[in-house]
Parts: C-alpha cells; structure tokens; sequence
C-alpha cells in the first residue's frame, strides 16, 4: 500500500530491532545468522518481509535498523534500500530500552517529533494490508491524543510464552491532526474494524502481566479482559523520551548525548561508552509496566512472534500421518513428527517414532520431542552451542 504525498512526508519513521539471537531456533539459526536474516516463509528472510510491511508507508530514509554490530553487514546486504547511516550497530546487548532510546534520540535530531513504530524484526504478520491499517490507526492516536500505544493480539489458546496485557474500556479516538495521509489511512482502519469480528480498537490499558502458568493464562483467555503482548509500539518521539528520561534516567543521561556524536568521526567510540555501563533492561520492564499514558490497540491482523519450531507447521506440507515436513522426508508407522532441512534436497527417514521435531543444518542435527521444543533454548545457552551476542528483542 503505497500512499500518495505520505512518502515524503513527516509523519512517521519506523524503528526495526533486529538483534535477536534466536536460539529457539538452533541449529538453522546461529550465532553468525540468526532467525531474522533466515528465510522461513517464502524466498525473503524476516527481517526483508519486516522492511516490505512498511515500505509503502514511509521512505527508506526514515526506516532504522538496530542490530547488534556483528550484523550491520547482512542487514546492509539484505536490505540495500536503507541508507547505511541508519542501520545502528550497538556494541552490547543491552535490550529494548537502550534501543529504543537511542533510536529515539536519533530520530529526534533528524526529525524532529514524529511518529515512532517499533517492530520486531521477526514476526509472522499477515495480512500486510490489514497490518498497515491498524498501523495507521495507531499513529492517528498517537499524533492526536498522545501517549504509548502497544498492540495487543486476541489469545487464541491459554499460552504460558507470552506477556498479557490487561484491557479496561475501549476509547473514542477525536479527529485529529496526524496528517491527511494518516486521517485517510485511519478511517479506512476504523470502517474495516467495525465489520471484522472483534475488531480493532483503542482501550486504555490497566496492566501489564508476567508469562503465567497454564491456569493462569487459561482465566485470562477465559475473562477475555487480556490480550497477548505483541511487543509493537507506537508513539511521538517526545512522548517516550519523557518517559525514558522519567523511569530510566541513567539510559538517558548516557544515550542522548549520542545524538551530537550522530555521523560524526567519534561515533563508534562514543556509542561503546554509552553502552558498556548500561544494565539490560526491556521497554516493558523500564517504561510501559510504569507509565500512566499507555493505550492498548486491538491488532486487526494475524501475528506470531514464530517462538519456535512448532510455528512452522502450518505452513509446511502435511502427509496422511500428520507429519509436517520441509525436504525429502520418507516416513513409516510414524505420526505428528515436524521434519526441517535447511537445504530442500536432504533426505530424513523415520521409523516408528511419533511427536518429534528432527531439524538438519548442514553437520547439525536436532531431535527434540514436541512438547520440549521450548528448552532448545537452554540447550544451546547451557552448554554454549551457540553462544549468543544479544538477546532476542
């Protein structure tokens, strides 16, 4: 969705955090090529479907990309479109908050006051222009009533893997004064919201909750007063610098300097400096669990933040058995088994086993059972198969 005289405009810019390790995902995913640069779903890695969501909304100058340094060369090479100046090699994980901040501070130099969204750069989001809707929507939001605006997902099982966001009353949003790209833009979301079952919406947003145990999530599911934290943002660029500067103030006083070191000769020194003291903390933990501004948006799309194997498939071939499989799987009296190869053209054979996940890459091979996908994880941390450079953002 391309929007007439919104390209160029100054509404908007877009922060991509792409610095996850995406251990969950060994062995395909490593320390030298994490999930994000893989291609998964189709010919283009997700960090390129992540770019190709929102290209039509704003130009490539207003997109940065922040990554862990070791991965500025493959996001230069998979997404050329991005001027190199606003791909961001942070030195150390530090998490969500110091990139959120530093992109912030960056975009408030540049820009000014814009809009700010925040995506992770490995999600499965579908339909793209249902996703650009609501994006729309919220940056309407946040250019007429200000605030921190976080996408909430309708649960659609008791998930024990995901934050829940507590929902109160659903707001009216005024008519404002976001731009008419973006007034066009959120109309269309409110009218398609009003015909879709459960719709999207603005509510106020009571609470933020830890991952529960599987009681727990299924009260939450059950009361539908809860949504799943998607870990997407919107909001003015001033809004969550206030915020940042009010609950985190030792990341600020550290990072927003930066922005005068901004393409300057010193700025990768600068940048080491400010980070190596900071703790790692997430924006969840830092900002939104404690600002008082926080509205949550009801997606008005299909999400998966793809947390592991068991994602995949339903997007993979399915044979008479229950066997979801990418490469040449050859199966006998064997059920519900995930088969992955990396390269198509392997050969994996099972004999009388059932619900295991079998992954080849290259001289790696995982066999796990498919309720213990989640301590692949643990596997590759614990004993430093794949010692990891950041956390997954």
């Amino acid at each position: 969705m391309t929007i007439e005289g919104f390209q160029s405009g100054s509404e908007l810019t877009v922060i991509i955090l792409a610095g996850g390790a995406g251990t969950r995902f060994w062995p395909v995913s490593t320390q030298e090529r994490p999930k994000q640069f893989l291609s998964f779903f189709g010919p283009r890695s997700m960090l390129q479907q992540t770019y190709d969501r929102v290209k039509g909304l704003v130009s490539p100058d207003r997109i940065f990309i922040l990554t862990n340094k070791r991965y500025v060369p493959l996001v230069n090479f998979q997404l050329p479109e991005i001027p190199r100046f606003n791909v961001i090699g942070e030195p150390q994980p530090r998490n969500t908050s110091a990139a959120i901040a530093l992109a912030g501070a960056l975009c408030r130099r540049r820009f000014g006051n814009p809009v700010m969204v925040v995506l992770p750069a490995d999600h499965l989001i579908y339909p793209v222009g249902a996703f650009q809707r609501t994006i729309m929507e919220a940056v309407r939001a946040a250019s007429t009533v200000g605030g921190l605006f976080t996408f909430g997902i309708t649960p659609t099982f008791p998930s024990t893997g995901y934050g829940y966001l507590e929902h109160g009353r659903k707001l009216d949003l005024p008519a404002g004064n976001g731009g008419a790209a973006v007034e066009m833009i959120a109309e269309m979301a409110v009218e398609e919201a009003t015909e879709a079952e459960g719709g999207a919406g603005i509510h106020e947003l009571l609470s933020f909750k830890e991952k529960p145990d599987l009681e727990t999530a299924r009260s939450y599911v059950k009361s539908q007063r809860y949504s799943w934290n998607s870990g997407i943002f919107v909001w003015r660029v001033n809004d969550i610098l206030d915020e940042l500067e009010r609950y985190l103030p030792g990341h600020t006083r550290r990072i927003f300097p930066l922005a005068e070191a901004d393409g300057q000769p010193d700025w990768e020194e600068a940048l080491f400096e400010a980070y190596d003291p900071l703790p790692k903390i997430s924006i969840d933990f830092g900002v939104m669990e404690k600002a008082k501004r926080v509205r949550m948006i009801r997606a008005g799309f299909q999400w998966s933040d793809v947390g592991g194997w068991l994602v995949l498939e339903k997007f993979l071939p399915l044979d008479p058995s229950g066997n979801s499989a990418r490469g040449q799987v050859k199966s006998y009296d064997s059920r519900g088994n995930l088969v992955f190869c990396e390269e198509e053209t392997e050969t994996v054979a099972l004999v009388g086993v059932e619900n295991l996940v079998v992954v080849r890459a290259g001289d790696k091979t995982l066999v796990v059972h498919r309720d213990r996908t989640e301590q692949v994880k643990n596997l590759v941390e614990g004993l430093g198969i794949n010692t990891p450079v950041t956390e997954s953002r």
